[in-house]
């Protein structure tokens, strides 16, 4: 269970990390206007809650004493490197703390704000926030980018051809693995 939840928390992470490579320093910090979010306020709030959900999570309330979840909408960051270090770091502790899940421990009560939840629903929960927040990040370094913008799945007008890729794929895989 512990690879399927890495696997789908990596794809998205990869998201990410592609938007970033194609965006600016001055572009990870731009925002739309005043009440808007920059790419590096979204990673900030992104890597606290995992930083806080995931450190000792099955000890510790993922609601830690230490988190200012206001702060998280300040940007107090000047490069963009500081920006993915910090994303790193909150990536770092989330896979961690799933290599811990095991059979064992799976519907072990774990808490986040004082709410009982199993380590599995506190996982989808977790699964349900980062998408969103990085669907954001997408969408935003999409528009900045404008034509310049190479996508991160199937390219517009392109979804017949990337189809019959894949089936070629598979069955050259499953022709291959019945060799």
């Amino acid at each position: 269970m512990k690879d399927l939840f890495i696997k789908r928390f990596e794809y998205y992470k990869n998201l990410g990390d592609k938007s970033f490579d194609q965006l600016s320093e001055e572009q990870i910090f731009w925002q739309f206007n005043e009440e808007s979010n920059s790419i590096a306020i979204i990673v900030k709030h992104i890597a606290g809650n995992m930083l806080s959900r995931w450190t000792n999570f099955l000890t510790e309330d993922g609601e830690k004493s230490w988190r200012n979840r206001d702060e998280e909408f300040i940007n107090t960051f000047t490069t963009k490197q500081e920006v993915l270090e910090y994303w790193e770091e909150g990536w770092k502790c989330l896979i961690d703390a799933l290599h811990q899940i095991n059979d064992e421990n799976l519907q072990a009560t774990i808490y986040i704000r004082g709410e009982a939840h199993s380590v599995l629903d506190a996982v989808f929960r977790q699964l349900a926030h980062y998408p969103y927040h990085i669907g954001q990040i997408v969408y935003i370094a999409k528009m900045m980018k404008n034509d310049n913008w190479k996508t991160l799945s199937i390219a517009k007008n392109k979804s017949e051809e990337f189809n019959n890729e894949m089936k070629n794929q598979l069955s050259e895989e499953s022709f291959n693995s019945n060799s």
